[in-house]
């Protein structure tokens, strides 16, 4: 029997990067999987190489409305929902010194304020036994020049799982966070070009970067009843990057 089997999942920013490969990886073990991002042709794609396992919901996690929506459109054909994959993360380059009030709210308000409220929106659908994954990142156990707006944000989304699992106690929900390194997205080679990622991959004791089917399978393990005994914990697919 497949881990995921009759499971059905969440998945934001899941059109693309780590989203798009953990909800490949999701309805391989056998579940049923709502993806969700803000662009309608890119999610258009995803869903045809996901095929008749997924749904699609265009919208944006900082918006209460489209949520409300996600999350309606969930009950209304699966009833309730055994994982989320609160997979949430915008950053740009911001040197202390030049670091704008704006900066500060587009990466706060996206993974921050966002990821808050999309758990918390999922909340009342989340089945005893559910998964909640919040995507945080080596960066947030980091410093990394010009990135402190985003390791802050998720350094925070660190210490909402510590919280959350306190505040979950007795529900039989999980919560537990998947902080990748640095990873070939198609965002990452935006953000950080290949220079960048040559920098991170002469760092790594591995010696290279993720790819998003390795972060998959780390979500597949914390989505299942493999890790039935863990909560309020940080685990890192990083290539050991923050941990030496």
């Amino acid at each position: 029997m497949k881990r995921l089997e009759g499971k059905t999942a969440v998945v934001t920013g899941g059109g693309s990067g780590i989203g798009l490969a953990s909800a490949n990886r999701f309805i391989d073990e056998g579940a049923f999987v709502f993806i969700f991002g803000r662009t309608k042709a890119t999610l258009d794609a995803a869903l045809a190489q996901l095929g008749p396992n997924a749904r699609a919901i265009c919208g944006s996690i900082t918006d209460a409305t489209d949520l409300n929506r996600l999350f309606e459109a969930v009950k209304a054909e699966r009833g309730d929902l055994d994982i989320l994959l609160a997979n949430v993360g915008i950053s740009e380059l911001a040197p202390l010194g030049q670091i704008t009030s704006e900066q500060y709210d587009r990466i706060f308000d996206t993974n921050v304020k966002g990821l808050l409220f999309t758990v918390q929106t999922a909340l009342p659908l989340m089945s005893e036994g559910g998964s909640i994954i919040l995507t945080g990142s080596s960066g947030g156990s980091m410093g990394i020049p010009q990135f402190s707006l985003y390791s802050a944000s998720k350094a925070a989304i660190r210490s909402f799982a510590r919280t959350w699992a306190q505040d979950l106690n007795g529900t039989g929900i999980r919560v537990n966070v998947l902080s990748p390194g640095a990873t070939r997205t198609e965002k990452a080679v935006e953000i950080m070009g290949e220079a960048g990622l040559d920098a991170v991959r002469a760092g790594t004791p591995l010696g290279r970067v993720g790819d998003p089917n390795e972060i998959a399978a780390v979500a597949a393990f914390l989505a299942s009843s493999d890790s039935s005994f863990m909560t309020g914990s940080e685990v890192f697919a990083d290539g050991g990057v923050a941990q030496v």
